[in-house]
């Protein structure tokens, strides 16, 4: 048996503007996407047999939704390669958080079989694989940085200065559709080019029009929000949710400085555990990231 180790990073959305609707229902977007050090693992055994499967069970994902073997499928329907995997998954990017780890896992699986199975697709043809996958999915292909438009599949590559992130998921999980199906979500702002993001400092820039949405929904998220940017080294800088939520993020010059805020959040929830206290929101996760240049599987793929 041989066995192969892949990352799939989360990603965070510097800002998320809702510009239109199209008539099928899909909305418009303009955001610029950036991949961080907090990724899934997965886990590959090649077959010979063509039977694809997993090694792992997903919690409320049954096997007909699940991302990584609906990849693995349409890159074997596609080429027509007789070989098979079983796949593993170690969960790290929570669901439900807004960090797109479903997304990631898929485009792992595309990048990393493309590689194995010797299929050699590529980087736009698996792009046009993982567009049906999902809206995110071409994003991880991709490979970089990127402002994204239309429904997330229109990408343009940017270079970011080096930063770091603190983020925290709240005690909450937060599905997609139900906040783009929300009457009250803004859907009508306005355009904005390359230019005028790369004109701003990359966290002051723009917002995110799905925060007051979640926020109604969801109370405990922003109570977290507001928590959040009250303290220690958090004060005074901007919480910004990701993507549909419910994860949020900090922005930081130096990673240090996002290790020192997650020690300080830690060590109060610590506290706050042993006094039963309960003047501060619940956390699912509290980490420091790295931002990335690139996905660590870019040169995975040779065109």
């Amino acid at each position: 048996m041989t066995l192969y180790d892949v990352p799939a990073p989360a990603k965070l959305n510097l800002f998320l503007h809702v510009v239109g609707r199209r008539a099928d229902g899909y909305h418009l977007l303009q955001t610029v996407f950036r991949f961080i050090d907090l990724c899934d693992t997965l886990h590959f055994d090649l077959r010979s047999d063509g039977v694809i499967s997993r090694a792992t069970e997903l919690a409320g994902v049954p096997e007909d939704q699940d991302l990584t073997l609906r990849a693995a499928h349409a890159l074997q329907r596609a080429t027509g390669v007789r070989q098979g995997v079983q796949i593993g998954l170690e969960k790290r990017i929570p669901q439900g958080g807004g960090l797109g780890g479903g997304s990631s896992d898929a485009a792992s699986v595309l990048i990393a079989l493309n590689k194995l199975w010797g299929t050699g697709l590529s980087r736009r043809e698996l792009m046009a694989l993982a567009l049906p996958l999902g809206a995110d999915v071409p994003v991880f292909v991709f490979g970089q940085s990127a402002f994204a438009q239309g429904v997330g599949e229109d990408l343009s590559a940017v270079t970011l200065p080096e930063r770091a992130y603190l983020v925290a998921q709240p005690d909450a999980s937060v599905p997609t559709p139900k906040i783009f199906s929300a009457p009250d979500l803004t859907r009508d702002s306005s355009y904005i080019t390359i230019a005028d993001f790369l004109a701003s400092p990359t966290f002051c820039f723009g917002r995110n029009d799905l925060e007051p949405v979640v926020f109604r929904l969801y109370p405990e998220v922003l109570g977290a929000s507001r928590w959040l940017a009250e303290q220690g080294i958090l004060r005074g800088t901007p919480v910004r949710m990701s993507g549909s939520g419910a994860c949020l993020f900090a922005e930081f010059s130096e990673l240090s400085e996002a290790v020192l805020a997650e020690a300080e959040i830690s060590a109060i929830m610590r506290g706050a555990d042993k006094t039963f206290s309960q003047t501060h929101p619940r956390f699912r996760l509290v980490q420091a990231c790295a931002g990335l240049a690139e996905h660590p599987l870019r040169n995975w793929i040779a065109r």
